[in-house]
């Protein structure tokens, strides 16, 4: 029989009959937020050379939103409490709007880089923000439910955004990437407007909340804004070999320290960290993060595989990872259902990372014959199992914090999820820079006649490499069948780095599995706020 919620447990703050228009808004404003994390990368390539720089520079009008967002996602719960969550909502909406529509209208890499900042901050409120609002508006038993749907408008934007971004950018221009977010955002706006109002706690938090922790505020700046530079850029400098690395990881790692500190002692800090003693919180955090860090690397590892090894161009590479939102859409919404009729979740949510990690698996048996199907499949479920994951966590996190602290634990929450997609990003990344340069050297190391006649046979070509005549180059010592050898072995490289970081991930997937067993039955289901 489900546990049932305590007394402590939050009430639904709207009427029931308005509770899916809010779910509606909420989500599209959160999927507009997340949509602007990866809808531009395709069009980077346009925007280098409508502002004539560089590769490198053009990658600023990623980071400068990445930086500007995580520092302020973790801000939310207090500003909130200060200011009114409706309040706080409407107004990073509409700031979002305004700054996407500043983003499409700049003339320069300095004006752009400045409107992404100012749009990362101003969208940093949607996420965490529209996660506490449902957890409000729906009952307890109906939380798994609003969870898939929240999960599912952020699992499916980032997939989508690449697809999505290609057809307009090709179609229209970059610029229609940032002002197509503003008809969808101001009609999700309005029904926030209308729908959605404040707990009457909220009030009595605004009269809290009298003093300005700035000290936290800057401890806390420093430290997820060096953080994410490091993340973002340090490839790009050969990570510590460059003393700014260095610096940076320094600056972040005592303002942490500092923070965690500061936020203990002071009053009325900007994070509630005290919500890390609770059991179900503290666990749902890290499950989150280390389920990011798999899926993101995933999500960068897919198309770059198909592109550079398999010679799909950009749009079919979009194609063939879109099946992922399928997987992802119909398990959310599955496992919200059966959760209203109150299945113990927790062993879908075992099953969700056994998915994850035969998937990751399958993929790391990849090569350059691989058939359709074989792809399509573990992408396919690997959607699956993240669509059985997300809901359970998102919702076993907030169902465990009294009502008042919501606002808190939901940035809290993100600050992590987002910390740790940043860091299977830039992980992944190091990995497919490093690793290649380790095969190639062992594959160059191991080279005899008979190894070379295989290589030229079956290993997988680059895009536009011929395959490699062994016997007839090499005996007349033609330096272009060498050449043309050389990126036979480089394909080679490159392939088994790809199987080595598939399998990482497959690994970290399947250590999760007993995890969702830790947590106690119904925890996802009803808040056990009044036990804290």
């Amino acid at each position: 029989m489900e546990d049932k919620a305590p007394a402590g447990a939050a009430a639904p703050s709207s009427p029931a009959r308005h509770k899916w228009l809010i779910a509606f808004a909420v989500v599209f404003c959160a999927a507009l937020e997340l949509l602007d994390t990866s809808i531009v990368n395709v069009a980077l390539p346009y925007m280098e050379g409508t502002f004539s720089v560089s590769r490198d520079q053009i990658t600023w009008v990623l980071t400068s939103y990445l930086v500007s967002n995580g520092i302020m996602i973790p801000l939310t719960g207090w500003l909130s409490a200060r200011f009114g969550r409706k309040r706080y909502f409407m107004f990073s909406v509409f700031m979002f709007l305004f700054a996407s529509w500043l983003c499409g209208a700049a003339q320069s890499l300095d004006q752009m880089v400045f409107f992404r900042l100012f749009q990362g901050a101003a969208g940093a409120a949607m996420i965490p923000t529209s996660q506490a609002i449902l957890m409000e508006t729906f009952a307890p038993e109906e939380r798994q439910m609003a969870m898939a749907a929240w999960g599912l408008g952020l699992m499916v934007a980032p997939v989508m955004g690449p697809v999505v971004g290609g057809w307009i950018t090709y179609n229209w221009s970059w610029r229609w990437n940032f002002y197509i977010n503003l008809p969808i955002g101001a009609a999700a706006s309005l029904m926030v407007y209308t729908f959605v109002h404040d707990p009457s706690y909220l009030k009595l938090q605004r009269r809290a909340q009298a003093r300005i922790d700035y000290l936290g505020i800057a401890f806390l700046a420093l430290s997820l804004g060096a953080l994410q530079m490091v993340l973002d850029r340090g490839e790009r400098s050969d990570w510590f070999a460059a003393p700014w690395v260095w610096y940076l990881t320094l600056t972040s790692a005592v303002s942490a320290v500092l923070l965690v500190v500061h936020e203990l002692r002071f009053s009325a800090p900007v994070l509630d960290l005290t919500v890390f003693r609770i059991r179900e919180f503290s666990l749902s955090a890290l499950m989150v993060s280390l389920l990011v860090v798999v899926l993101y690397g995933a999500n960068l590892m897919n198309p770059l595989f198909l592109q550079e090894l398999m010679g799909y161009t950009a749009w079919n590479a979009g194609l063939a990872v879109a099946s992922r939102g399928v997987g992802v859409a119909a398990s959310m919404i599955l496992v919200g259902q059966l959760a209203r009729t109150g299945v113990d979740t927790r062993f879908l949510t075992s099953l969700g990372f056994v998915l994850l990690a035969w998937s990751s698996w399958q993929m790391s048996q990849w090569d350059t014959t691989v058939s359709a199907y074989s792809i399509q499949l573990p992408i396919l479920l690997m959607g699956v199992g993240s669509g059985m994951v997300f809901p359970f966590l998102a919702s076993a996190a907030l169902s465990s914090v009294a009502p008042a602290r919501m606002g808190f634990a939901a940035s809290l929450y993100n600050m992590l999820r987002n910390t740790g997609s940043a860091i299977g990003v830039s992980m992944v990344s190091n990995l497919l820079e490093r690793l290649p340069q380790v095969h190639q050297s062992y594959l160059v190391g191991h080279v005899t006649p008979f190894v070379l006649w295989r290589l030229s046979s079956t290993a997988p070509r680059m895009p536009g490499a011929p395959k490699f005549n062994f016997p007839l180059e090499l005996a007349t010592g033609q330096k272009q069948g060498l050449g043309l050898l050389l990126k036979q072995v480089e394909g080679q490289a490159l392939l088994l780095s790809f199987n080595d970081v598939y399998r990482l991930l497959a690994l970290v997937a399947l250590l999760m599995v007993p995890w969702a067993l830790l947590f106690r039955r119904g925890a996802a289901g009803a808040s056990s706020a009044g036990a804290h």
